[in-house]
């Protein structure tokens, strides 16, 4: 078995109880595995867009050396943001969600955490690549309790470098309400 055919890890959730939208990506990148950090590249535009959105740093300006992880973590616990990943395990060469071996693939248990976070509100998709495996792995028991949760569910483009079409301004344009929660 080559160093390629090694399952991969997501993280465990970032989140409190009193989360309002959970925002779920794929599965960490080389980058972010590398860091044991989601959205660890250097040009992924999630901690920009996220520290934009609650702040009053302009996007272009986000210097993301002031903001140490534990501090980026903190920013979305306080706006209750989860923070998760479709997938537990898989194998996959690279960060391209295209190369993932679909027979690998494990998913977190993602009903039993909102059955916890009661108050969550808002699925974002981190991409269309996490909406697809969302709805492949874990909306397949939809017609047995789908329907128990009132939540929205919202695809964003995806923030990874590899999305290039949109720009940073753009993307952040797309992606800050989306994090927003009510009231």
């Amino acid at each position: 078995m080559s160093s390629n055919d090694q399952p991969i890890r997501s993280f465990q959730a970032v989140s409190q109880a009193d989360a309002k939208v959970l925002v779920l990506g794929s599965m960490p990148g080389v980058a972010s595995l590398n860091e044991v950090a989601y959205y660890a590249h250097p040009r992924n535009a999630f901690w920009p867009i996220a520290i934009a959105s609650f702040g009053d740093t302009p996007i272009e300006k986000i210097d993301l050396q002031q903001w140490p992880y534990a501090h980026r973590l903190q920013l979305l616990k306080t706006n209750q943001i989860a923070l998760w990943d479709v997938l537990a395990e898989c194998v996959r060469p690279g960060s391209l969600d295209s190369a993932i071996d679909k027979n690998t693939v494990k998913v977190n248990p993602i009903l039993q955490f909102l059955d916890q976070h009661t108050s969550i509100e808002r699925i974002v998709f981190n991409g269309k690549a996490a909406n697809a495996m969302f709805s492949r792995h874990i909306e397949k028991v939809k017609e047995s309790r789908w329907d128990a949760y009132d939540v929205e569910l919202i695809t964003m483009p995806s923030t990874s470098p590899a999305m290039a079409q949109l720009s940073l301004v753009e993307k952040f344009a797309v992606w800050k309400d989306a994090l927003k929660v009510s009231v």
